[in-house]
């Protein structure tokens, strides 16, 4: 069986595409915001943003030992992010989906929760109920009552959010994870069965966001941008992006991450900081854009599904990023954790914003 620093240096000895200079220089106009980004420098104290790329790990065995994650939530805690950013949906996102499903069919089925119960259970729209967790929070305490916990755990569900009620859920005393306060016996089921999944979102993102005395964490994804992709003849589209991921950047990723999945899974004594180290280096975002995104933009198809897919996946990007700047706001430190493949486009993007600093994560994983 190889070493873990074996594994780790097979990744980053890989071959990996060469870096290359801007061929898409700002132009004069865009250069004007160079005076915005220079006063908001030397005013100082920008915005922190770190950007953890993760691999979906729901991929991992359903008998996984959790604990062993804990190096990582170790070090991502000493960066102190005020806010948590996750790879989800908001609740309002998905309502829109549901409500203009003729333009985005199976949408919300796909990536959203079903909020139906909790908000039968406390007879809220999702509007209604974020409006009432804004005004539970907007009152600060380090000691807020068990009751109102488990009321913004049934609301944080009826909102859509269901990672941040599972936030609320992990900070009461196991002995106060009953059913009261609007919580019934199906949404504490349903409660309990979303703690215990093992993915990112609440493996990471919400068990660090309960190590921190977070309240809650933001769902910044955005699938309104699928629509960017237009008319097209699925079996065309589907014949022809299969087309443009059969080259070798894609084989060699491939074939990397499934070495390295394999090993981490298998040999209980790898190091989680050398997983998640490999999965944001360099090499591993430009054979991720080389082997997807640079070869749709390059393919030269009849029915033009590079262009298609990459405006789709472009749009989706600037709207993620949007959503993170939102939430950033006036001034804040925040982690967003993200699929790998987005990591390259989230910091292109966020590295526009006049008020932001990004801050390079791999130290933290060191």
């Amino acid at each position: 069986m190889l070493t873990t620093l074996l594994v780790a240096a097979l990744l980053s000895s890989a071959e990996a595409p060469a870096a290359v200079t801007n061929p898409k220089p700002d132009t004069e106009f865009a250069q004007a915001v160079y005076l915005a980004d220079k006063a908001a420098a030397e005013r100082g104290e920008l915005s922190q943003i770190a950007v953890l790329g993760t691999s979906h790990l729901s991929s991992l065995p359903t008998d996984f030992d959790k604990s062993r994650l804990t190096p990582l939530l170790n070090r991502l805690a000493t960066f102190a992010p005020d806010k948590i950013l996750i790879e989800a949906l908001s609740g309002a996102q998905c309502d829109f989906l549901r409500d203009y499903q003729f333009a985005y069919p199976d949408t919300a089925e796909q990536y959203c929760y079903d909020p139906t119960v909790a908000r039968q259970v406390l007879k809220l729209s999702g509007a209604e109920a974020s409006q009432q967790i804004a005004r539970l929070l907007a009152i600060p305490t380090t000691n807020r009552p068990h009751s109102e916990r488990r009321r913004l755990s049934a609301l944080f569900m009826a909102a859509g959010n269901p990672v941040s009620a599972v936030v609320q859920w992990l900070r009461l005393p196991k002995t106060e994870r009953i059913s009261a306060d609007g919580l019934t016996a199906e949404l504490v089921a349903q409660l309990e069965k979303r703690s215990l999944q093992m993915n990112e979102n609440v493996s990471i993102a919400a068990a660090l966001a309960v190590q921190l005395g977070h309240e809650q964490v933001y769902p910044v994804d955005d699938h309104t941008g699928d629509a960017a992709i237009g008319q097209m003849d699925e079996k065309v589209f589907e014949q022809e992006i299969r087309q443009i991921w059969n080259n070798e950047w894609t084989k060699q990723r491939a074939a990397l991450l499934e070495q390295q999945h394999k090993h981490f899974v298998e040999n209980k004594e790898a190091s989680v900081l050398e997983w998640y180290s490999s999965t944001n280096s360099v090499e591993e975002a430009r054979r991720a854009v080389a082997g997807d995104f640079a070869a749709a933009a390059g393919a030269q198809v009849p029915g033009n599904t590079g262009r298609k897919y990459l405006a789709y996946w472009e749009t989706r990007n600037m709207r993620m990023v949007a959503n993170i700047r939102e939430t950033i706001g006036a001034g804040s430190k925040v982690l967003a954790i993200v699929g790998s493949s987005h990591k390259a486009y989230y910091e292109r993007y966020l590295g526009v914003s006049s008020d932001l600093s990004i801050v390079d994560i791999r130290p933290l994983l060191r």
